[in-house]
């Protein structure tokens, strides 16, 4: 190929250099054209289809206002920049002062406000209105689970609050939370200190019909705890934010804050980054280096509540058996469906793809999932901060089918050979508490090796699922050299390394495990620092350091070595 530059609308420029093709993308310039160059050079054969193009960013943020697709035609691309930013961050601006508050219009999309879950000021989370103040809550009175009812004690601003049009509820249950959109709030006749609040479908079914997990009344450390949120009458600390059906957001400043030095921002998509192959054609040879992926929303409870089964997954339907047991397991109890949380960038059929020295920070749900059919993927020396739900995400969960069902993927539907390598996650899962640091699901010759998980409110790293004894294909997973710390910080049944199901030749190595969480409104004291849940099996555990040995386990098969 002859040695030539291109000049694109001072978007972009492609010249041949030691690879086959550089396009630079300037800092007023467009991603996805850039992109759709590279994929007409490989299509037209100025470059092999098996040779590489360096996609270069040279700009320090491009806003994004829908998500950037690669696609099978798409491979053999590397995506390149020196800290630059990849957001989906829109600004607010023109606040106006309305007595202690700061109020301003929501950004319009499409001729409608953009109605978010997640501000940020000056580059920090804000927190959105709440009834007792940031991670605070208070024991619920009753669960009746016949009136699909939650009995509370009666608020002082009882009056306001049934005003109040989006007022949600945040239910602490084991090791989930709910978010519940509430439809009523009464005070009961009979007793003025209690207050009855019932809630909009499809939430108030699943929260009353599945029975794991559910909120607790008698626990070995009380009952079940919950706030109401998202209220302007629960507007009355500093940092505190609401927006309104309207579109009108309203924000407590901090005494430091005035309207010239502060930068409030929202996110207008969830997602960034989709690395999409399909079954027929997987994306191959992508890889992602040096870029930040920041501002991304999740907007999913607004819409339909957020009732999960385990790690973050809300579950679509679900409800206990009458009668116990089913072919392969003669004690399950109860069935589930769930769907998958969304994720700021994610990966679905791919091989080959390295993301290396990357930064995930300010997103809402999940920041990086490898989902479906994903192998030989390396994520490497990458640092995720601020991220409401989990952090790295890999593998199959079941969804699609009843979850409990021992579901044996074909060979090249698993996600496989996954290195997450020497990464450093701070401050997770601070949306829903009960997704993880690191999550893997049905997976197999897998190595986590290396990373620093800390600040997280339920488990550290997470490796299978399936509450299962038999042979899903599960294994060869290693978690290894890692430190853990800080974690179970609200909710428990947590381990700081946490296992399910058969994994055959599968191992828990010189990992260094310290500050298991209080959890300060849990119902019981099942914390661990290694916790073996339901039916884990084939694992090697040695030379792990914890402060002390706290070690927790949920019907061990017979194959698990402890050194």
């Amino acid at each position: 190929m002859k040695k030539k530059i291109i000049v694109i609308s001072l978007l972009l420029f492609v010249c041949s250099v030691t690879s086959a093709a550089v396009i630079y993308v300037t800092k007023d310039g467009d991603i996805a054209s850039a992109v759709r160059t590279a994929r007409e050079m490989h299509r037209l054969a100025e470059v092999g289809a098996q040779e590489n193009i360096d996609i270069m960013l040279e700009g320090n943020e491009y806003v994004l206002h829908q998500p950037l697709y690669l696609r099978q035609e798409d491979s053999y691309i590397t995506l390149k920049g020196n800290n630059a930013r990849i957001s989906g961050k829109v600004g607010i601006s023109s606040w106006t002062k309305e007595g202690k508050l700061w109020v301003a219009d929501a950004p319009r999309l499409d001729g409608r406000p953009l109605m978010i879950r997640q501000l940020w000021v000056n580059g920090k989370k804000a927190l959105r209105s709440t009834q007792f103040g940031e991670y605070k809550l208070e024991r619920m009175l009753d669960f009746n689970k016949t009136a699909c009812s939650i009995t509370i004690p009666t608020p002082q601003n009882l009056k306001r609050l049934q005003q109040e049009p989006v007022l949600e509820m945040l239910v602490h249950q084991r090791w989930a939370i709910a978010i519940l959109r509430v439809k009523s709030i009464e005070q009961d006749k009979m007793d003025k200190d209690r207050t009855v609040v019932k809630f909009a479908e499809p939430e108030s079914y699943l929260e009353f019909s599945h029975p794991w997990p559910q909120p607790v009344i008698g626990g070995e450390k009380g009952n079940s705890s919950f706030c109401l949120q998202n209220a302007l009458c629960l507007v009355d600390e500093p940092g505190e934010w609401y927006e309104s059906p309207e579109g009108k957001i309203y924000y407590y400043p901090k005494a430091d804050e005035t309207m010239k030095n502060t930068d409030i921002v929202a996110a207008q998509t969830e997602q960034l980054l989709m690395i999409q192959g399909t079954r027929f054609g997987k994306v191959k040879n992508i890889n992602i280096e040096g870029i930040n992926f920041e501002y991304a929303a999740w907007n999913r409870p607004s819409d339909f509540g957020h009732v999960t089964l385990q790690g973050g997954f809300p579950l679509i339907d679900a409800y206990k058996l009458e009668k116990e047991g089913l072919p392969w397991d003669k004690d399950l109890e109860n069935q589930a469906w769930i769907e998958r949380p969304v994720a700021a960038v994610c990966v679905e059929w791919g091989e080959n793809i390295n993301i290396n020295k990357c930064y995930f920070s300010h997103l809402g749900a999940t920041a990086l999932d490898l989902k479906y059919a994903v192998t030989d993927c390396t994520i490497q020396g990458s640092r995720f901060e601020d991220i409401g739900g989990t952090a790295i995400l890999a593998g199959w969960f079941g969804e699609g089918t009843e979850v409990h069902i021992p579901y044996k993927q074909r060979d090249e539907e698993f996600t496989s050979k996954i290195n997450i390598q020497s990464n450093k996650i701070n401050d997770a899962t601070n949306e829903d508490w009960g997704t993880v640091g690191i999550g893997l699901g049905y997976v197999r010759d897998c190595n986590v090796n290396g990373n620093r998980v800390s600040r997280v409110n339920y488990s550290g790293i997470c490796v299978g699922w399936g509450w299962t004894s038999q042979d899903t294909g599960m294994r060869n997973n290693c978690i290894l050299g890692n430190e853990v710390s800080d974690f179970a910080r609200m909710l428990y049944d947590a381990g700081g390394i946490y296992t399910l199901s058969n994994q055959p030749g599968s191992e828990i190595s010189n990992n260094n495990i310290d500050k298991l969480g209080v959890a300060p409104y849990a119902t019981n004291d099942r914390g661990f620092y290694i916790y073996l849940d339901a039916k884990t099996d084939g694992f090697t555990i040695e030379n792990n350091w914890c402060p002390e040995p706290k070690f927790g386990d949920n019907h061990p098969g017979p194959n698990i070595i402890w050194k």
